[in-house]
């Protein structure tokens, strides 16, 4: 079984590198392309994976087949590989704004294709994608495809009208929360705090509250709730977001990124 990767960038080697972490192939069982001759140098470096400047090579070899290339370069890179790619190709696009149907258009056939979106926290094997599947993928497929995606963080499947959603929580959202602990601790650099220190801290925070999100199964509210102490410090500060409008302004964000994901 081969898994093959057009696009060789930062998200690329997230993947690749929790596949191999995983163990659900070998570095002998992947092989990856990129124009960038510095980007095929540095994966068979890192990975010891195949790698080629010729995506036609991957196209013919791959069982599994992820386009991992931004959504501008779709087309032409299609229209290189449409002639390549097999009926029992599995195919996974990574692009946000690629709808199944444009991609089966542009190949001119119905294909097994799951369509997906990840975030850059799978860098750090904490990622969060969400992916559709087309009706030609099998259960067994379906299954194959959640374990390479959840092998550097959680998958979730969902249908396809909700992955623009999943670009404005989840794909995109990481920019969100780096502006939130860049925030906390430049005020904290403001009383006096070692920036180092600060980051350290606000990011520490973000992290734990988020873990107990997951692991406690509370609502996000109850939790808010445990930290505000009558009359305490925690929900003065609640006050200062409420009154500047913090929560519209996170929704508001949200969907903008959604809407402009919808328009790509």
């Amino acid at each position: 079984m081969k898994i093959g990767f057009i696009g060789l960038g930062n998200m690329a080697s997230a993947m690749i590198g929790g596949i191999l972490k995983k163990e659900l192939y070998s570095a002998e069982d992947i092989i990856g392309s990129d124009k960038s001759e510095d980007s095929v140098q540095k994966a068979a470096k890192i990975f010891g994976i195949h790698t080629t400047t010729d995506n036609l090579e991957v196209a013919q070899a791959a069982d599994v087949l992820i386009l991992a290339v931004k959504p501008q370069f779709f087309p032409e890179v299609i229209a290189e590989i449409k002639g390549a790619v097999r009926e029992e190709t599995l195919i996974i696009s990574i692009a946000p704004g690629k709808t199944m149907e444009w991609i089966m258009e542009h190949f001119g056939r119905e294909l097994k294709l799951v369509r997906c979106m990840p975030n850059t926290p799978a860098l750090v094997g904490e990622g969060c994608t969400g992916f559709c599947c087309y009706k030609l993928v099998s259960e067994e497929e379906q299954a194959q495809a959640a374990a390479i995606l959840g092998s550097f963080g959680r998958a979730y499947q969902v249908p396809e009208n909700l992955l623009d959603t999943v670009v404005g929580i989840s794909g995109s959202s990481p920019a969100y929360v780096f502006m939130f602990i860049e925030a906390m601790a430049d005020e904290a650099v403001a009383e006096g705090m070692p920036r180092a220190l600060a980051y350290e801290f606000a990011a520490q925070a973000v992290l734990g509250s988020a873990k107990m999100v997951l692991e406690t199964g509370k609502h996000p509210g109850e939790l808010k709730d445990m930290v505000c102490s009558p009359a305490g410090t925690t929900i003065q500060a609640v006050k200062v977001l409420e009154e500047t409008g913090f929560r519209a302004s996170v929704m508001d964000a949200v969907e903008a990124c959604i809407e402009k994901s919808r328009s790509m």
